[in-house]
């Protein structure tokens, strides 16, 4: 019998991909170079050239069946080393290897860490606005998401709203900073008053609550700052990360979960992800890929046009009187869109093939999403696109 969840979920699929697929389809017809694609967060930015010339040195002196083998159900043993020693060294934190497990992107680390820490039927706490693939992810783990409606002066937590959904039940929070789609940064200030709230739940309630932290942007950030590191913050958190936007290898797939060493069964949960593989057929992620990052481990990719960017889109929709939130990282920023129906602001959007996301299945109704991970000329010829659309279409703002 076909599987009727999964059939059901065909009718909701992303408006992100749907969009992308639009703006791919009208740059055959038109050129891409004249569609003003900021739909899909997919880096613009070349992979660093060590990292090419480590993946180039393993096929050339690295035994064939060595390098292509089976690695180890948690990942590479040495990678994993690797990867502890750089977060211990960057956050002074005392990982070993035994915390780390290797995923593929931060897409299959949470996959895993959502079901280490959870039982099915569990309640799980989300941030709004928030990635629209936190859903299916979430029930896919069995999990009852509960959606903390945003602040949309700051869009940091909305901190009485989140302790109205608190409850017993809850057994995870999931959290995404740098954000997408806001591009927001935690404040360390935020991260206290988050694990003040939680250590206090931890003690009514008598049982552990997991920060799940979502970290794929975290080394795009702007004006010379640094992202806050949650699990400095709090001992019960499981940090998700991905080399797919610090080293623009969003194809390569690999990431990993770091488990605070001094979580709750922290040396268990690594080997539990195992389990979860066994059970999901994770199967670990390439092991090219997982040598070529650890060859690199503390580079990235040239990440300073995603500022650039930034700022030219910033100042030009506040200078068309648009309330936007400037950005502290990711490449994404999130205006509130000229008419209440941004779904309908988007489609009027493309008569001028400039390809914007509606944010409502982001928690974010009346705003809409770009991703400005494109070429910097490209952005500076959209600008009076984007003019040319809110003055005829927006004429007595």
């Amino acid at each position: 019998m076909v599987n009727k969840r999964y059939k059901e979920m065909l009718e909701h699929k992303s408006v992100i991909r749907e969009l992308s697929e639009y703006a791919t389809a009208r740059g055959q017809e038109i050129g891409y170079e004249n569609v003003f694609d900021y739909s899909l967060g997919n880096p613009s930015v070349p992979v660093p050239q060590d990292y090419t010339d480590a993946v180039i040195r393993l096929h050339q002196e690295t035994e064939p069946v060595q390098l292509h083998g089976y690695s180890p159900s948690l990942g590479d043993t040495e990678v994993r080393g690797i990867v502890a020693s750089s977060l211990e060294k960057r956050f002074g934190i005392p990982y070993e290897t035994r915390h780390i497990f290797m995923a593929s992107g931060a897409a299959g680390a949470l996959s895993h860490a959502l079901r280490i820490v959870t039982e099915p039927g569990d309640e799980i706490i989300l941030f709004a606005p928030f990635f629209p693939e936190y859903i299916p992810y979430t029930k896919g783990a069995g999990l009852i998401p509960k959606i903390v409606e945003a602040d949309f002066f700051s869009f940091q937590i909305n901190f009485d709203a989140f302790k109205a959904l608190l409850t017993e039940k809850v057994s995870a929070v999931l959290i995404n900073s740098p954000n997408n789609p806001s591009g927001i940064v935690y404040s360390e200030e935020t991260l206290k008053k988050l694990v003040s709230i939680l250590e206090k739940a931890e003690k009514k309630y008598g049982h552990e609550i997991f920060l799940i932290s979502d970290e794929p942007y975290r080394e795009i950030v702007f004006d010379g700052a640094k992202t806050p590191y949650p699990s400095k913050y709090y001992k019960n958190t499981l940090s998700c990360y991905s080399f797919s936007k610090s080293l623009s290898l969003p194809g390569e797939r690999i990431g990993y979960v770091a488990v605070n060493p001094e979580a709750k069964d922290a040396d268990l949960l690594a080997v539990m992800c195992g389990q979860v593989s066994r059970e999901i057929g994770h199967n670990c992620p390439a092991k090219t890929s997982q040598l070529g990052v650890a060859a690199v481990i503390d580079e990235t990719a040239d990440l300073s046009i995603y500022e650039t960017n930034m700022n030219l889109i910033y100042d030009c929709l506040l200078g068309l009187g648009f309330e936007v939130v400037r950005p502290g990282g990711t490449f994404y920023i999130m205006p509130k869109a000229l008419e209440a129906d941004s779904i309908a602001f988007c489609k009027k959007a493309l008569k001028y093939d400039l390809i914007f996301v509606p944010a409502d299945n982001f928690g974010a109704p009346g705003y809409f999403r770009m991703a400005y991970c494109i070429d910097t000329e490209k952005v500076v010829r959209s600008l009076n696109r984007i003019r040319e659309f809110v003055k005829a279409e927006y004429p007595n703002r």
